[in-house]
């Protein structure tokens, strides 16, 4: 009889896969929401923001679309150093650097800096997903990843039913 024929092991396995779910899966599942509700944030904001900054519609576009055009170019790269320093490290990086970025937002004061700031927040947020993926890959195998990653990806309704009120 090998180990995975073990019924005593297979009940442990469960029972070590369920305790690694319910400690990851919520607080990437948070982190998600969080993410975005940061992408979608600005058009909740125009209104005022647009009032307050005196843009037009063709700049609030400008700027809401920089934050893609960051997070397309820097894509790849920010695997490349997910993979080079660990996904442990590189996601606390990006939700450092994610939130000095979105904090920085309350103080812009002008087009440029709107522009600069949705600009770098793309590029802080580049590598946030795949990362997950990553880092749930280390936890999880075969079903059980993909039961996660369904979890993880439903965080993105919720985020709308929470950014929408």
């Amino acid at each position: 009889m090998t180990v995975k024929d073990d019924p005593g092991h297979a009940l442990f396995e469960k029972k070590t896969i369920r305790k690694i779910t319910m400690r990851i899966i919520p607080f990437v599942f948070l982190l998600y929401i969080v993410n975005y509700i940061d992408r979608a944030n600005i058009g909740y904001a125009s209104l005022q923001m647009n009032a307050e900054l005196g843009l037009t519609s063709q700049a609030f576009g400008l700027a809401a679309g920089l934050f893609f055009i960051g997070y397309f170019l820097f894509e790849v790269p920010s695997n490349i150093a997910l993979a080079k320093f660990g996904a442990r490290r590189w996601i606390a990086r990006i939700l450092v650097t994610w939130g000095i970025l979105a904090v920085a937002m309350g103080f812009v004061q002008n087009d440029i800096q709107l522009y600069i700031i949705r600009f770098l927040l793309g590029v802080a947020e580049a590598g946030f997903f795949p990362g997950i993926i990553i880092y749930l890959s280390f936890w999880f195998r075969g079903k059980e990843l993909a039961t996660t990653i369904a979890l993880f990806v439903a965080s993105i309704p919720v985020s709308y039913i929470i950014a929408s009120r």
